[in-house]
């Protein structure tokens, strides 16, 4: 049989959570973002959860191809456009929509041969500071483009480098706006947070990307729950080993951790092969065995990690344990709270699911 570790992922929850996105946008549209395959959740599987979109949004042209393959005939947007010329014919093929973001993609359009004008996405950098026409360039870019015959029509988008705290988009909404006061086009401006606190900004379209997956966009200020959110991964396992230590035993490699006294634990068949973070602080991170909350103990290795079995005395081999989402028993453990105490992110914990990591359908 295979190792206990699986991820269940939840098209219910995916729903919902569009749902949420939808009704904090008012009339703006929603684009679905799917990049890195659905933050780690796979972009076959989460299709369906998902396909109530009004578009998707991503990165790479194979999975705008998969899309395609799934019988998605509506929007897909490129967020960082072609990164080469011969990426245009795809665009074309595919009836992608792309952004823009420097002159050198004007370039490439200019070059590319095509029956059918292309749908671009115009990107300003409004003060983050990665990808963008910078405010004073921004008019040029675009007169450019509408001079293009290869470019149908033209939209106007940026991203929000500080959407999670209080008034963290004012100054970058009044540089996007000032910039573009009288320009023709469609706007999209909202990520997760901003759309949650905020919502379309006025836009015609929103990006949401982490929300869709369950998991807040601005914690440890406000939690999933607060936002009406619902996990859209749980991550499992089991115990295949019980350990009962005395006191000054040592756990694990480098010895990380010596029990003070007698006490039991239980090995876990999940380790930094799967994903799970290598490096965890002195005390742990969450996890529920057999929907009790308990935490890891020692370092995490490759196949395996240890966790305390105190405040679950019947636990035992084949005990179902829970890194993140919904136990068997009911019991929920936000990803947010397990990548904070890791000190990192739920981003990155969704999208570092590593592919030995079967992948079922739940409800």
């Amino acid at each position: 049989m295979p190792r206990p570790i699986h991820a269940t992922l939840h098209l219910d929850a995916l729903t919902h959570n569009l749902a949420r996105a939808r009704s904090a946008a008012g009339d703006a549209r929603v684009w679905a973002v799917v990049k890195a395959n659905a933050y780690g959740h796979g972009l076959n599987q989460v299709f369906e959860g998902l396909r109530g979109a009004d578009g998707f949004a991503l990165l790479d042209l194979d999975e705008a191809q998969r899309l395609r393959d799934l019988g998605w005939r509506g929007p897909i947007l490129l967020l960082e456009g072609a990164f080469e010329v011969r990426d245009l014919e795809l665009c074309s093929r595919l009836d992608l929509w792309h952004v823009v973001h420097h002159e050198a993609q004007i370039d490439m359009l200019a070059m590319h041969k095509t029956h059918a004008p292309h749908r671009v996405f115009l990107k300003m950098n409004s003060g983050m500071n990665r990808l963008g026409l910078r405010p004073e360039a921004f008019r040029a870019a675009w007169s450019r483009l509408n001079a293009l015959p290869q470019v149908a029509e033209i939209s106007l988008m940026t991203h929000f480098s500080d959407a999670d705290v209080l008034d963290g988009t004012l100054q970058q909404r009044q540089v996007f706006e000032h910039a573009t006061a009288d320009l023709p086009g469609e706007r999209s401006l909202s990520n997760s947070a901003a759309l949650l606190r905020l919502g379309a900004c006025n836009a015609d379209w929103v990006r949401p990307g982490v929300m869709l997956y369950g998991a807040s966009p601005d914690h440890p200020e406000h939690s999933a729950a607060h936002w009406g959110l619902q996990p859209a991964m749980t991550l499992q396992s089991s115990l295949v080993a019980v350990q009962q230590l005395q006191a000054g035993d040592a756990v694990g490699y480098g010895s990380s951790y010596m029990a003070p006294s007698a006490q039991r634990i239980g090995v876990v068949a999940c380790g930094y092969a799967d994903g799970y973070m290598r490096h965890t602080p002195p005390q742990g991170v969450p996890v529920l065995v057999d929907g009790v909350l308990t935490r890891t103990l020692g370092r995490v290795s490759m196949d395996l990690i240890t966790v305390d079995l105190t405040p679950v005395p019947l636990a035992a081999v084949g005990s179902v344990v829970t890194l993140w989402g919904q136990s068997p028993q009911g019991a929920v453990l936000p990803i947010e709270d397990v990548a904070h105490a890791a000190g990192t992110l739920s981003y990155e914990l969704m999208c570092g699911v590593a592919p030995r990591v079967r992948k079922v359908l739940g409800s």
